[in-house]
């Protein structure tokens, strides 16, 4: 997990929500911002898998951006703002492993086909006869 925090910017509005009087006078929303290209935590390959993973939350002029309100207090949303922002970052420069197919064995075919035989012998034992 890298630690980019020190190229995060920060802006703060009013959050909408509870808070009582506090919600009209006081800039508890926190929204971060990070650059994606000028970042020198992660290589050129990492930041072109930042920006396809992550397109859909980077503006066009290149800020991945995030908005957190959920607490009362600045302090706690700029905490969990990080949190998650780096969170996501992190999870989209894994890169998954390639899946091997593989076919089910002789056993597993034959225990399938038995289980089916049986299933349908029940069945046929339901049925009445005259």
């Amino acid at each position: 997990m890298k630690d980019f925090s020190k190229e995060l910017i920060f802006k703060t509005s009013r959050s909408s929500g509870a808070g009582g009087q506090n919600v009209n006078k006081v800039e508890t929303s926190v929204t971060v911002l990070w650059k994606v290209e000028d970042s020198q935590f992660f290589s050129e390959r990492q930041k072109l898998l930042i920006l396809e993973k992550l397109k859909n939350r980077i503006n066009a002029e290149g800020f991945l951006y995030l908005t957190v309100s959920e607490s009362r207090t600045q302090l706690m949303n700029k905490n969990a703002a990080v949190e998650r922002i780096t969170d996501i970052v992190n999870k989209a420069i894994i890169i998954p492993k390639k899946r091997i197919a593989t076919k089910p064995s002789k056993t597993q075919k034959e225990k399938r086909l038995d289980t089916k035989k049986k299933i349908s012998e029940k069945k046929e034992n339901r049925k009445f006869r005259y």
